[in-house]
């Protein structure tokens, strides 16, 4: 179990760098707006990655 979450969790930061690392500007740019929305569209967003995530996990264990 331990080795599968720390694999998880290795995946998700090289997905989380790569766009930084390919568009640094773009990067910068999409964080700003993200600053600027409001906090219930943050929360209804990460309750919706959250549930999407848990869904395909549960799909793919089967």
């Amino acid at each position: 179990m331990w080795n599968d979450l720390l694999a998880a969790l290795a995946l998700l930061l090289v997905i989380e760098g790569i766009l930084p690392f390919l568009n640094p500007g773009g990067f910068r740019q999409t964080l700003a707006q993200i600053a600027q929305m409001p906090e219930r569209l943050l929360r209804q967003i990460g309750l919706a990655s959250m549930i999407l995530g848990a869904l395909l996990l549960y799909w793919v264990r089967g």
